[in-house]
């Protein structure tokens, strides 16, 4: 089906049948009453205008985490940025009493403050809805309690301290949902590390191929393709993990392939440049000075 474009809260309110938002940039919403409205009308998948941040029960089955499914009834939570398709969800059947909320935020609502720019630093923006948050009760009901602050903010009366109430509360939701994270990476060691395990033999395969020298090192976006994972949530799981995003381990196993090259062969340093699917010598000598504090010609004579 063709996504639907909403450009407003009040037309999630609408499209949803629900009471008109008491504030037009920001709102909180029963996630019940939306899922017994998609039960009632099953929805196309949207593209809105506005950020989305979920808290979501009872979605009943399993849920995917990596290459894994796991049984999950607690909390899980979704964010997503403006312009991203939100695809449809199978509407919850008789037996489910699905509950939790959304809390929707205008970019109009952050103009003038520090989370207008702030907001797009933090990349589980970026990630899929199978790289969703795990929460655990002790993590949900601290952002039930900000939810909970925020909603009280925006039914008083509005003053000019309301948005910056409510701005300093969504960067504690935020900052919560960041070290929440980084908990799930370390937790999920087994799966996380089984991705681990197969970037270095993606790797290894790609620069012991015949692909390095026709199409160059893969992309950031090529290896997380190829491993099923968003890029922002595969560097977030890396820096975690090892300390080092995709990019760098990228060019790690560059310069792994340029000093084999270098102490087991003869080849000139523009020749074992091209071999690596560098267009310009210079700009590999560059990387391997940066990663090394060595020139090529310095490596291979040290070696030697």
């Amino acid at each position: 089906m063709k996504p639907l474009a909403i450009k407003t809260i009040s037309e999630f309110h609408q499209l949803h049948r629900l009471a008109p938002p008491e504030h037009p940039l920001i709102s909180i919403v029963d996630y019940g009453q939306v899922a017994e409205a998609k039960r009632n009308n099953p929805m196309p998948p949207l593209v809105a205008e506005y950020y989305s941040i979920s808290v979501k029960r009872g979605l009943n089955g399993k849920m995917r985490y990596g290459q894994q499914e796991y049984d999950f009834d607690e909390g899980v939570m979704y964010f997503l940025a403006p312009k991203q398709v939100l695809h449809a969800s199978p509407a919850p059947d008789e037996n489910s009493h699905p509950s939790g909320w959304i809390l929707l935020i205008h970019p109009d609502f952050l103009w003038g403050t520090s989370l207008a720019k702030a907001i797009k630093q933090y990349e589980f923006f970026d990630y899929s809805v199978s790289e969703a948050l795990f929460l655990s009760e002790k993590e949900e009901a601290t952002l039930n309690g900000i939810i909970a602050n925020i909603k009280q903010e925006y039914h008083a009366n509005i003053d000019k301290f309301s948005q910056r109430i409510i701005i300093s509360q969504i960067e504690t939701l935020l900052n919560y949902s960041e070290r929440f994270y980084e908990r799930q990476f370390i937790t999920r060691k087994i799966t996380n590390h089984q991705v681990l395990n197969r970037l270095e033999d993606l790797l290894d395969d790609y620069f012991n191929s015949h692909d390095l020298m026709l199409k160059g090192a893969p992309t950031v976006h090529f290896v997380a393709d190829e491993l099923n994972v968003s890029p922002n949530y595969l560097s977030g799981l890396l820096k975690v993990l090892t300390g080092q995003s995709t990019q760098q381990h990228i060019h790690e196993k560059l310069i792994e392939k340029a000093k084999e090259i270098l102490s087991t062969t003869n080849l000139s340093v523009s020749e074992i440049a091209y071999e690596l699917g560098f267009e310009h010598s210079q700009s590999f000598s560059k990387l391997f000075k940066a990663k090394t504090n060595q020139s090529p010609l310095e490596f291979r004579q040290a070696f030697n």
